[in-house]
C-alpha cells in the first residue's frame, strides 16, 4: 500500500521556518538560565556525597543508563524491521549501542550518519535514511504520551498525545517529510539530494503500527527516569514528593531537550527545563545537584559503551 502524500501547507510552513536559529537561541537561552541558577545559589549547594551510604545508589542509577541505552537499540532495531527490512541479525543492537557515543561528537549528526551507512549496506538507502530519521521520533511520542498522565493536573497534558496519532502506516509519510527538512544538514554531509530520499515502494512498512519498537521506548523513559529517580533520592532530603509530579516534568524536560538538540543529549536544555517547571515545595539546590549527578552518570554509561568504538574511530 502507497503513502499518501503529505499536506503541502505543512510542509511549506515547516520549510520557512529558521528551525536552526531557534533552537541556537533556546539553548543559549536555557544555558544563561543554568548559569544564572547556579551562581545564584552557589553557597546553598553541596556536591559532596558519602559513598558509603550514596555509593550504591549511583552505581544502580548507572545501571538503568546503561540498561536505557539498550531498551533504546531495541527499538531502533524493530524501526528498521517496520520499515521493511526483516531478515536483521543482532549486531544492530551492539551497533546502535557503540555508535551512541557519536551525539557527542562537534556537529551532532555523526551517530546519524554511521547508522545510515550501516542499514544502507544491509538494504538500501531510502530504508536506511527514514528508519534512521525516525528513531528520535519515537523517543518523542513515547516520553510525551507517559507525560500525558499529567492530565490529573491539567487537561492541557491531553494535547502531548498528538505525535502518537502520527506514527501509523497513513500519516507516517507527513512526519518523515518534516524530519527530512529538519535534518538537510545530515543529507549534505552524506552528499546525498533529498530528491533521492522519497518514499517508494522498496519501503514497505510491515504493519499499521510499531507496537514492538514503541513498547521499547517507553520502557527507555522508564529506564532513564527509574536512573534519575534513584539519583534524586540520594540527595533529596524531603521525602514527601509526589513521584507522579517528578515524573511528568522528567518527561516533559526531556522532551524538550530531544526536541531541541543544539547541545549533545539536550545538555543544559533537560535541566534548565526540569528547574523551571519544578515547584517550590521540593528544595531546588538538592534538584540542581540531582540533575548535574545525573548528567554525569548518564553521560558515563554512553561513554563507558561507545568509548572503544569511538577509539578505533580516531585511530583508523
Amino acid at each position: 500500500m502507497r503513502l499518501k502524500k503529505p499536506n503541502k501547507f505543512i510542509l511549506k510552513f515547516s520549510k520557512k521556518i529558521n528551525f536552526g536559529n531557534l533552537k541556537n537561541l533556546f539553548f543559549i537561552v536555557s544555558l544563561l538560565y543554568f548559569l544564572i541558577y547556579f551562581f545564584n545559589n552557589f553557597g546553598q549547594l553541596s556536591f559532596a556525597i558519602n559513598f558509603e551510604k550514596g555509593g550504591k545508589n549511583i552505581l544502580l542509577s548507572f545501571l538503568f543508563c546503561l540498561l536505557s541505552i539498550y531498551l533504546n537499540a531495541f527499538a531502533w532495531k524493530n524501526i528498521v524491521i517496520w520499515f521493511g527490512k526483516i531478515n536483521i541479525k543482532n549486531n544492530l543492537v551492539s551497533f546502535y549501542v557503540l555508535t551512541n557515543i557519536l551525539k557527542y561528537v562537534p556537529g551532532g549528526i555523526w551517530h546519524f550518519v554511521e547508522r545510515f551507512n550501516f542499514i544502507k549496506d544491509l538494504s538500501n538507502p531510502q530504508l536506511a535514511f527514514y528508519s534512521t530519521l525516525i528513531e528520535p521520533y519515537f523517543m518523542l511520542s513515547a516520553s510525551l504520551l507517559l507525560a500525558s498522565i499529567g492530565i490529573i493536573f491539567s487537561p492541557f497534558y491531553v494535547f502531548l498525545i498528538l505525535p502518537l496519532i502520527f506514527l501509523n502506516k497513513k500519516l507516517i509519510y507527513i512526519v518523515l517529510k518534516i524530519l527530512e527538512n529538519l535534518k538537510g544538514k545530515a543529507t549534505q554531509v552524506l552528499n546525498l539530494k533529498n530528491s533521492e530520499y522519497k518514499l517508494k515502494q522498496r519501503i514497505n512498512l510491515s504493519s499499521f503500527f510499531p507496537i514492538k519498537s514503541f513498547l521499547f521506548e517507553i520502557t527507555f523513559v522508564l529506564s532513564k527516569f527509574f536512573g534519575f529517580f534513584i539519583c534524586f533520592n540520594t540527595f533529596n532530603s524531603n521525602q514527601n514528593v509526589d513521584i507522579l509530579f517528578l515524573f511528568v516534568i522528567f518527561c516533559l524536560s526531556w522532551s524538550i531537550g530531544l526536541i531541541v538538540p543544539t547541545a549533545p543529549g539536550g545538555v543544559g536544555i533537560f535541566e534548565s527545563c526540569f528547574l523551571f517547571f519544578i515547584t517550590r515545595n521540593i528544595p531546588q539546590s538538592e534538584v540542581f545537584v540531582s540533575l548535574v549527578y545525573f548528567r554525569l552518570i548518564s553521560t558515563s554509561a554512553d561513554l563507558f559503551l561507545g568509548f572503544p568504538f569511538l577509539f578505533k574511530k580516531i585511530f583508523k
